[in-house]
C-alpha cells in the first residue's frame, strides 16, 4: 500500500518489514559479530562446495542469454514505448553506468587483485612469468562480460516491464513473468524487502571496508591515524556528500559526478600508461585481452574439478555471488537511466563500452605493477598488497613519477567513486520504499543515507561487516533460481512482442471526415492534467464500458480499470481463456511544451505551465505514439475495434 505516512511518499508493505529486518540483521552482527560471521561463513563454505557448479552455469546462462536477447530480432525492441528515445546522451549515460557498476572496485583491485594471483595462483608456481600470465587471464574473466552481463539482466527485465508495460520500477516487475498480478501484492512486496535489505547490507559493507582505502590514503599523503575514530569521521562525511547529490537529484548530482571521475580516470590511466614501459603495458593489454576472448567458454566453465582448490570459492564464486548480490542495486540503477533505448543498444552499450574500459584498466594497472615485480625487482610491492590490499594502489604509485599527485587525484576519485555509490545506492533504496517513484520530499531521500551511515558505523565498530557481507552474498543463491525463471518469462514476453510487431494491420485508421477543423483545434493545443482526466472518465471509460458489454454480447469476459486517480490511466482487458489476453489502455502522460529548450530537460524539474498532457493509447507491447484527446466516444470505440481485431489476428497467427 503506497501512499503518506507523515509526509512521506512510501509503500509501507515495503518500508516498515525492510527497516525492521535491518535493524534485526545489524543487531545480530553487531551484537554477536565472531559468531554471525562464523555461521554465514559456514553457509557460504557449504554453498561453494556443493553449488559452485550451480553458480558457474547460473552465470554462464545470464551472458548467453543477454547476447542473445540483443543479438536476435529482439534487439529491435525499445524499452519504452517504440516512440521513447533515451533521456540521457551516450557520454552521460557511459558515466553512470561506470560509477554505479564498477568503479570503486577499480580503484580496489586494480592493482590488488592481479599480483595477488601472480604471487599466488591456484595452479603451478607463484612469481613466475606462467604466473603473471594466468594472474592477467583470470582478472580479465572476473571483471569482465559476465559480470555487467549479470547486471544488464537485471535493468533489461526491470525496463522492459517497467517502461514497456507501465509496471513499478522495482525489483518486482522482473518477476512478473513468474507471478503475474501477484506482483501488487505480498509477493512483490516481499520481493523488494529483499532487494532493499540486500541493496542496504551490499553498499554498507561496501562503505565500511572502502573507507579504509581512504583512511590508508589520507595516512599515506598526510600521516592521517588509520583508527577507528578516523573512520567513523570518514564514514559521516563521505555520506554527508552523499546526502547533498541525493538532494541535487539525479542530473546535478550523480549525473555530474559521474562525469567527473570518468575524466578523471582516463587522465590517471593515461598517467600509468606513460610513466610505466609503455610498449610492454600495451602489448601484454592487447595479449590478454585475445587470451581472454579465446578461453571466454573454457573459463566460465572451469570448476578445476581434477584439481580441487579453494582458490575458486575464495574468487570466482565469491565474485559470481557477489555480482549477484549486487545485481537488485547496480540492475535498477541502470534501469532508472537506460529508458528509451532499444535492447541491442542497451545491451552493447551497458556491457561492451564499461566492460572494454575495465579490461583496459586493469590491463594498464596489473600489467604495470607485476612488471614492476618480475622484472625490475621490486619485490616489496608484492609484499605490501598481500599484507594489506587497502594500500596497493598508493604504494604502486610510489613507483611512478609524480607520485604524490598521482596518490592525491586516486584518493579523490575513490570518495567520488564512494559517493556516487551511496547517492545512487540511496535513489535506489527510496524507489523500491515508494514502489518506484524516485521525486520524492528531500526528508525520505535523507532517510535512506542515514540508514546507511548508521549501519555502517555500527558494524565497523562491533566488527560485524564480514558477517553482513557473507549473507549478502549467501542471498544469492535463492535469488538466482528466481533470476532464471524470470529470464524464461522475459524470454516468452519478448516472443510475444514480435510476433505482434509482425502482424499486419488488416484495418483503415481512424479519420474525422465530419469536421476535420475540430481535429486540428485539438492538435493545436496542449491540454492540461485536468483536462485529460476529464477526457478519459466522460468519453474514453464510457467507450471501453460500451465495447465490453458487446464484447459480453458473444460470451467474452472483460475487466475495466478506472485508475484515474492512482496513476492516470483507464483500460479494457479482454480475458481469452488459454488465449494471450487484449489489453487497451489510455494514459495520462505528461510531455514538456515544444518551445525553448524544455526538451533538453528532465520532465520533473519543469514546471505545470511548461508541461501539457496527452491521452496516449498503451497495448500490450507498450506506447503506440498516438493520443486520441479530442476524439469522440464513437472513435475510440472504432479506434479499439481496430486494435482488437490486429489482435485477432496476431493469436491467429500463433495458432
Amino acid at each position: 500500500m503506497k501512499g503518506q505516512f507523515r509526509g512521506l511518499v512510501i509503500d509501507r508493505a515495503v518500508f516498515l518489514p525492510s527497516v525492521s529486518l535491518l535493524l534485526l540483521l545489524v543487531a545480530v552482527a553487531g551484537l554477536f559479530p565472531a559468531g554471525s560471521e562464523r555461521a554465514f561463513k559456514a553457509l557460504q563454505a557449504s554453498i561453494v562446495h556443493y553449488a559452485s557448479w550451480y553458480y558457474v552455469l547460473v552465470v554462464a546462462i545470464v551472458l548467453i542469454s543477454v547476447l542473445f536477447f540483443a543479438l536476435s530480432r529482439f534487439g529491435d525492441i525499445k524499452l519504452g514505448p517504440d516512440h521513447a528515445t533515451p533521456d540521457y546522451s551516450n557520454t552521460s549515460w557511459f558515466a553512470m553506468l561506470f560509477a554505479a557498476g564498477m568503479g570503486i572496485g577499480l580503484m580496489f583491485f586494480g592493482v590488488a587483485e592481479p599480483v595477488m594471483h601472480f604471487l599466488s595462483p591456484p595452479l603451478g608456481q607463484g612469481g613466475t612469468v606462467d604466473a603473471a600470465d594466468q594472474a592477467m587471464r583470470l582478472t580479465f574473466f572476473h571483471w569482465g562480460l559476465h559480470a555487467w552481463a549479470i547486471y544488464a539482466i537485471v535493468a533489461l527485465l526491470l525496463s522492459y516491464f517497467a517502461y514497456r508495460h507501465g509496471m513499478p520500477l522495482t525489483l518486482r516487475s522482473a518477476f512478473y513473468p513468474l507471478i503475474g498480478e501477484r506482483i501488487y501484492g505480498p509477493w512483490g512486496a516481499a520481493v523488494d524487502v529483499f532487494a532493499v535489505v540486500c541493496t542496504t547490507c551490499g553498499i554498507a559493507t561496501s562503505l565500511g571496508f572502502g573507507i579504509v582505502q581512504i583512511n590508508s590514503g589520507l595516512n599515506y599523503l598526510f600521516d592521517v591515524q588509520v583508527s577507528p575514530g578516523v573512520q567513523v569521521v570518514l564514514i559521516v562525511i563521505t555520506m554527508t556528500l552523499a546526502t547533498l547529490s541525493v538532494l541535487a537529484g539525479l542530473d546535478a548530482g550523480i549525473k555530474r559526478l559521474s562525469e567527473i571521475n570518468v575524466t578523471l580516470s582516463l587522465l590517471l590511466m593515461l598517467c600509468v600508461l606513460v610513466a610505466g614501459p609503455t610498449v610492454v603495458i600495451l602489448q601484454t593489454t592487447m595479449q590478454n585481452l585475445g587470451d581472454y576472448i579465446g578461453e571466454i567458454i573454457s573459463k566460465t566453465t572451469n570448476l578445476y574439478a581434477y584439481n580441487p582448490t579453494d582458490w575458486l570459492g575464495g574468487w570466482t564464486i565469491f565474485y559470481w555471488g557477489w555480482w549477484l548480490s549486487w545485481s537488485p542495486f547496480v540492475g535498477l540503477f541502470i534501469a532508472r537511466i537506460s529508458r528509451g533505448r532499444t535492447i541491442r543498444e542497451f545491451v552493447l552499450g551497458a556491457m561492451l563500452v564499461p566492460g572494454l574500459f575495465t579490461l583496459v584498466w586493469m590491463g594498464i594497472f596489473g600489467n604495470s605493477a607485476i612488471e614492476l615485480i618480475l622484472h625490475q625487482g621490486f619485490e616489496g610491492l608484492g609484499a605490501a598488497v598481500q599484507d594489506n590490499q587497502a594500500v596497493a594502489l598508493f604504494k604502486f604509485l610510489e613507483f611512478l613519477p609524480m607520485s604524490t599527485l598521482l596518490s592525491f587525484i586516486s584518493l579523490c576519485m575513490v570518495v567520488i567513486f564512494f559517493v556516487t555509490s551511496a547517492d545512487s545506492g540511496a535513489l535506489v533504496l527510496n524507489m523500491l520504499s515508494a514502489r518506484g517513484e524516485d521525486n520524492t520530499p528531500a526528508l525520505q531521500r535523507m532517510i535512506w543515507t542515514g540508514v546507511i551511515t548508521l549501519i555502517a558505523i555500527v558494524l565497523l565498530l562491533a566488527g560485524g561487516l564480514s558477517a553482513l557481507q557473507t549473507a549478502a552474498i549467501a542471498t544469492a543463491l535463492p535469488y538466482s533460481l528466481a533470476l532464471l525463471v524470470a529470464i524464461w518469462g522475459f524470454a516468452k514476453a519478448l516472443q510475444l512482442d514480435a510476433a505482434k510487431r509482425d502482424v499486419t494491420a488488416v484495418h483503415p485508421h481512424v479519420t474525422d471526415t465530419r469536421d476535420w477543423r475540430k481535429r486540428l483545434r485539438n492538435l493545436m493545443q496542449f491540454p492540461e492534467e485536468d483536462e485529460v482526466q476529464k477526457f478519459q472518465r466522460e468519453i474514453v471509460l464510457p467507450a471501453l464500458r460500451d465495447f465490453g458489454e458487446e464484447l459480453g454480447e458473444y460470451g467474452l469476459h472483460h475487466r475495466i480499470g478506472n485508475e484515474i486517480a492512482q496513476r492516470g490511466a483507464v483500460r479494457l482487458e479482454v480475458l481469452n481463456g488459454e488465449d494471450i489476453e487484449f489489453v487497451y489502455e489510455v494514459r495520462n502522460r505528461a510531455h514538456p511544451i515544444p518551445e525553448g529548450n524544455n526538451a533538453a530537460v528532465a520532465l520533473e524539474t519543469l514546471s505545470e505551465n511548461e508541461k501539457f498532457h496527452r491521452a496516449e493509447v498503451h497495448l500490450m507491447e507498450g506506447g503506440q505514439d498516438y493520443c486520441i484527446m479530442g476524439w469522440t466516444r464513437e472513435q475510440v470505440a472504432m479506434d479499439l475495434l481496430n486494435q482488437y481485431s490486429d489482435h485477432l489476428q496476431f493469436v491467429h497467427s500463433l495458432r
